[in-house]
């Protein structure tokens, strides 16, 4: 038999009536001192917290990634240290461009965000299900954010700022092709890979270092909606995704992925033709090809929405020894925003909350502030560092080996000598006939409404793509 608890007060005082508020009478005013009903106004009136800026929409659930392969030559990470060994994670995924309230059946870049937790701590792994992004140097992604958000005075948002600033952008045509390609309107996520996009670096016992890319391959396959179909499930439901995803785990149908990743040496990475940490760029996968790593299962739905998925926190700045960052510019920013923003959103000590805190011992000197519910160190004269007080201190063994710098200081012109037409094209001619029909008809349908010179400056670049990709837009055009 259920055990009957007796409802309280956030400080633990049993509550005698909830159903009426304490009045002066039955027509009376009511009371200041009716603590409980205060008590559940100022709760309700701060339930929510900023929505993320980005991905705000999202997705999550709990699982394990277990090793298949042994990649120890490349890193001393250990949740890489032996075949079958098994470590759990979270996973979030989400829309880029929505806000929370907003349809799951969207076209766009969907979030593809891992928190491992790690007997050496958390490791963040945050990137999307597309192996590239729409820029390459992160003083243009706040811009960018502008135009995927929306119009400070119609309040609507506007195909003219999308359209002007990826015509203006270039770099952005390999991003712009997946997107409004077959795999920029999935079905859901279980049916999607995911990408750490970044270039990142591993490092092993031997404190050798190699740049990597993470690639998670779907094991249920590829599915996706036409516009016209997305249109039909919209007006259905806007919880498509997360009605897919809870009810696949609740009915014990637990979606997979093959975790791979590719290696490339610092002296392979000083020779290819082009800039190997730039984010609008892939790694051909005839020269870097995938190595298994493990098998990534999602099967637990989280408990409490709010506290497991919309407090979960996921930051690049999350690393544990074994893993690291590389010169992409793009991740070194994101270092440091995600974090931040973080600290804005959830609040100072938002990684002691329990979805986020790391599942090894946490050492630190960082004091007080709002929230701080973590004890102090055993020994509170140690508070600070250096102490002659045996607090916590650095350990050299973890120090990274430096990377390769070169070159001054400057900004660079990353439009000279850089190639942003040949990887679209070589994903361009991938595409069968009925892809790229579709394609051109995506293409013309987002250019609604968008000034005609506009227009023509995105054609002329989709003509250095290839002829028939600028031609098969202005058709498209033509026909709406």
């Amino acid at each position: 038999m259920t055990e009957l608890r007796t409802m309280t007060t956030s400080a633990g005082n049993p509550i005698g009536d909830n159903q009426n508020s304490l009045s002066a009478g039955e027509r009376g005013p009511l009371l200041m001192q009716d603590y409980q009903l205060i008590e559940k106004l100022a709760h309700q009136n701060r339930e929510r917290i900023p929505e993320r800026v980005v991905h705000a929409k999202g997705w999550g659930a709990f699982g394990s990634l277990t090793i298949t392969n042994d990649i120890s030559k490349y890193t001393k990470a250990r949740l890489f240290s032996e075949v079958g060994k098994r470590t759990e994670l979270l996973a979030r995924f989400s829309t880029v461009a929505g806000e929370l309230g907003a349809a799951d059946a969207e076209r766009d870049v969907r979030g593809f965000a891992l928190k491992f937790y790690t007997e050496e701590g958390n490791w963040d792994l945050v990137g999307n299900n597309t192996p590239v992004f729409f820029v390459r140097d992160p003083i243009k992604f706040p811009d960018f954010i502008h135009t995927q958000k929306r119009h400070p005075k119609t309040n609507m948002r506007s195909n003219t700022a999308a359209w002007d600033f990826w015509s203006l952008s270039p770099e952005s045509l390999h991003q712009v092709t997946i997107l409004m390609s077959d795999r920029g309107l999935p079905t859901d996520v279980r049916h999607i890979n995911g990408y750490g996009s970044h270039t990142y670096s591993f490092i092993n016992a031997e404190n050798k270092r190699v740049w990597v890319k993470f690639h998670f391959k779907t094991r249920q396959g590829h599915k996706h909606w036409t516009n016209a179909q997305a249109a039909a499930i919209v007006g259905q439901t806007r919880e498509s995704t997360q009605e897919d995803l809870f009810g696949s785990i609740e009915r014990g149908d637990f979606p997979q992925w093959r975790m791979c990743v590719q290696v490339m040496t610092e002296a392979q990475a000083e020779q290819v033709t082009y800039n190997p940490f730039d984010l609008t760029k892939v790694w051909p996968h005839g020269d870097f090809p995938l190595i298994e790593v493990g098998i990534l299962e999602l099967n637990r739905n989280p408990e409490s929405y709010f506290s497991e998925v919309e407090q979960a926190a996921f930051s690049p700045s999350n690393i544990v020894p074994g893993i690291s960052f590389s010169p992409d510019k793009m991740l070194q920013a994101r270092v440091f925003s995600y974090a931040d923003a973080h600290r804005y959103r959830i609040g100072t000590h938002y990684e002691a909350l329990p979805v986020n805190a790391a599942r090894c011992p946490v050492n630190h000197y960082h004091k007080d502030g709002a929230m701080r519910f973590t004890p102090n160190m055993p020994n509170s004269d140690a508070y600070y560092e250096p102490n002659s007080f045996n607090g916590p201190k650095e350990d050299p063994q973890f120090a990274e080996p430096e990377l390769p710098l070169s070159g001054s200081a400057d900004r660079y012109n990353h439009r000279i000598d850089n190639d942003d037409y040949s990887q679209p094209r070589a994903l361009f001619q991938l595409f069968d006939a009925a892809q790229k029909e579709r394609l051109f008809g995506n293409i013309a349908a987002a250019m609604q409404g968008v000034p005609a010179f506009i227009v023509e400056r995105q054609l002329a670049h989709f003509n250095k793509v290839h002829l028939d990709y600028g031609e098969g837009v202005r058709a498209a055009l033509n026909n709406v």
